[in-house]
């Protein structure tokens, strides 16, 4: 019951993420200002993200 909906909640978490960075890529952001926003490191979010 309630792991199904904290695993549901992670996927969507991920899909919002990805559309996010998705679009601030698209608006000029660099992969650092993208990093800090997520409090993530560069090239983590470089990482999981760049192929996108």
């Amino acid at each position: 019951m309630g792991l199904r909906a904290v695993a549901a909640l992670r996927k969507l978490l991920e899909q919002l993420e990805a559309v996010q960075v998705r679009s601030a890529r698209a608006d000029g952001w660099s992969w650092q200002e993208i990093a800090a926003e997520l409090g993530v490191s560069k090239q983590a979010v470089h990482k999981k993200h760049g192929r996108n």
